[in-house]
């Protein structure tokens, strides 16, 4: 087996030693080259040169010195390609595997690692044997040490899963997750061929397939299993009873397109009809976007609240609370969206003949998602400034609205910062080409935001710095493939800090600029502000995806303390996002992201704690079964937290037909309960 692997990807020391001199390849061929060739009739052509000059000595030199220059170039080439190859290997290992191998590390040292990662023994000179269940020593070798052994049950193993920090009762190994409760699996004859292509995942030797004795998988996490053995595993882990625990309003975001663009309610009976049963499981209340684009969208500071006055109407008489959100973004082009709400009409009259007062990308293209906070205190929209017009909204809402806030019904404002309402750059917009993992881009080269790059520059004593970076990639770049975002990339260099540092402040002075004149216009009420979960690229050194998007929170900085920082100088509530998301899962589906929103989780929630602040949360993506709502609720209450934390509320996205399906609308009910430390029957 090791000596199949060193011949598709393997390198020698000697090899990756004359590579980094930059010595002259050996003009003879050998077998690696040749396997790695995969032309089969270069192959043979060269095997019988060689089997003829191995007859003839002098014929053997005759023919080396005749060969055809061409030959000699692809056999370089090859040569070349195949240590690119391992060197590849050996950067991705030590890099995201924590692997301890030396800068000249070759083949022989990749498997001893995994083989002895995996509890086997390698001796010195190659020799190598499983140390558990084997009492004996092979022949000339040590005694192999014994490894302790559990009696957990033996679970099906899916190879791309990884254990996330914080899961508990799990046995760990790099690249392989045993879950702490397995499925029940009975010994019959449909359980046999399962075995048997486990073991053939695990690995094959020389004599064949390796059984679950000699399975290098197998070791501490497991104990043996043969064919005449009945399959028992342990019981199911008991669910987590929430009764008793704290109440967590739970609130339903109602549909984006409950509005037309004609600011009139859509289907009221049928919404009535949809609320009336939430209101029957005891949901809190609903959540519902104020769409700059519908309400101004004509004229500045000609407000049109009509369809909305209808919809909060129907909240009051079903006796539910509501949060509403300023939504100053434009709704469409981005996941989960249904329906198109542009920005209002004037804006974009301005935006044509001002295209500056959008965010702008390195290759100037506009986004017209949102506005770009250069313009906060520039006086570019027909004589206000971005914060006024914003502001004249806000004030128009608490006046037309103003028994709904007398009356209680309105509990919670949630103020748009960004696109999609949230407290970021638009750094990652479908609408541009970026698919997920992409890194995206920096959104700084409009007029007004470089010219306060320059000025920044020029206060620090550097001017040439008052520009961009030009080695941060693309939208869908991956780290490792930029200057910028690479382990010791640019990033953290001088430069890379200033540069950040300002990107990252920028956002915070928005976000300050914003509530310092809501919390005028909504004096004695909640305000909230909504913070994405950029979980992607998570497990890096730099987090790319999070600097992009404003968050300057590589691997030795906290970039939400900032950000809580300014909430709570306001006394703003943070509404997270993405709460419903497991590691491993995503792990499994897109191993390549190195995402941990768990891991985000964890440290923006206490980032908020810490800093005194209320904490909401939302989920990112639909969800309908029992294992995202319970991991919603785990992180809405923490287990065994000495404080007592928890989250002041919950919203979830949203309501739909999907939701009002039986089992699942049962299934949401059962969350209800447990959100509001009730007691559930079936756990």
């Amino acid at each position: 087996m090791s000596r199949e692997m060193e011949r598709l990807v393997g390198t020698s020391e000697e090899d990756e030693e004359e590579e980094e001199m930059g010595v002259k390849e050996e003009e003879g061929d050998d077998d690696e080259g040749v396997a790695m060739d995969g032309g089969g009739e270069d192959v043979m052509n060269r095997y019988h040169q060689r089997s003829e000059s191995d007859q003839n000595p002098q014929e053997q030199q005759i023919g080396r010195r005749a060969r055809p220059k061409e030959e000699k170039e692809r056999t370089k080439l090859r040569e070349r390609h195949r240590r690119a190859i391992t060197a590849r290997i050996l950067s991705g290992l030590r890099r995201h595997g924590n692997y301890n191998l030396r800068v000249r590390a070759d083949i022989n040292d990749v498997i001893g690692a995994l083989a002895r990662e995996a509890g086997w023994v390698v001796l010195p000179d190659g020799t190598t044997f499983p140390s558990s269940r084997q009492t004996g020593r092979p022949p000339g070798g040590s005694p192999s040490p014994m490894l302790p052994s559990t009696s957990s049950p033996v679970a099906t193993l899916p190879l791309k899963g990884i254990s996330s920090p914080g899961v508990g009762g799990t046995c760990r190994m790099k690249g392989v997750y045993v879950p702490p409760t397995p499925s029940p699996v009975s010994h019959d004859a449909s359980s046999r061929p399962r075995a048997s292509a486990s073991a053939a995942l695990m690995g094959d030797g020389e004599g064949g397939v390796i059984t679950g004795e000699d399975s290098p998988l197998i070791g501490n996490c497991m104990d043996v299993v043969t064919d005449n053995q009945v399959i028992e595993t342990a019981p199911r882990m008991q669910e987590r009873d929430f009764a008793g625990t704290p109440y967590v309003p739970v609130y339903v975001m109602l549909p984006l397109g409950v509005i037309n663009m004609k600011c009139e309610l859509v289907d009221p009976d049928g919404l009535m009809k949809q609320l009336r049963m939430l209101e029957s499981i005891n949901v809190d209340g609903v959540m519902v976007d104020c769409w700059w684009g519908i309400v101004e969208a004509h004229a500045p500071q000609e407000y049109n609240w009509n369809g909305y006055k209808r919809l909060f109407q129907i909240v009051r008489e079903l006796k539910l609370k509501l949060q509403v959100v300023m939504s100053f973004h434009e709704c469409g082009g981005n996941v989960g969206d249904d329906v198109c709400i542009p920005l209002p009409h004037w804006i974009a009259e301005i935006g044509r003949s001002n295209p500056d007062i959008f965010f702008t990308d390195k290759e100037g293209k506009r986004n017209p998602e949102c506005l770009t906070w250069g313009i906060d205190k520039e006086r570019v929209l027909r004589g206000r400034t971005a914060v006024e017009v914003y502001f004249d909204y806000m004030r128009s809402f608490r006046v037309e609205f103003d028994d709904f806030f007398e009356d209680g019904i309105i509990s919670e404002i949630e103020v748009g910062l960004g696109p999609c309402g949230e407290l970021r750059y638009p750094s990652y917009p479908v609408k541009h080409g970026w698919r997920y993992p992409g890194i995206g881009e920096f959104q700084c080269y409009d007029h007004f935001l470089l010219k306060s790059l320059r000025k920044a520059a020029e206060v620090r004593g550097h001017s040439f710095w008052g520009r961009g970076p030009n080695n941060a990639g693309s939208y869908n770049s991956q780290p490792h493939e930029t200057g910028f975002f690479c382990d010791g990339g640019d990033y953290d260099s001088y430069y890379g800090r200033f540069f950040l540092g300002w990107y990252s402040q920028s956002l915070v002075d928005h976000a300050d600029r914003v509530f310092s004149l809501a919390k005028i216009a909504f004096e004695g009420t909640c305000i909230a502000a909504k913070v994405s979960g950029i979980h992607w690229w998570y497990k890096t050194a730099s987090h790319a995806a999070e600097l992009t998007a404003g968050f300057y929170n590589p691997c030795n900085r906290d970039g939400y303390a900032s950000i809580a920082a300014i909430l709570k100088k306001h006394n703003v509530a943070l509404n997270f996002t993405c709460v419903e998301l497991r590691t491993l899962d995503q792990h499994e589906d897109f191993p390549e992201a190195l995402a941990d929103p768990e891991g985000l989780v964890w440290q923006v929630l206490n980032a908020a704690w810490d800093a005194g602040i209320s904490v909401a949360s939302e989920n990112a993506l639909t969800c309908h079964d029992r294992n995202g709502y319970n991991k919603i609720l785990e992180n809405a209450k923490p287990m065994n937290d000495p404080d007592g934390r928890h989250l002041s509320a919950f919203t979830y996205l949203r309501l739909s037909p999907e939701l009002m399906e039986t089992m699942n609308f049962l299934e949401f009910q059962r969350f209800v309960k447990q959100m509001h430390g009730e007691a559930v029957l079936d756990l």
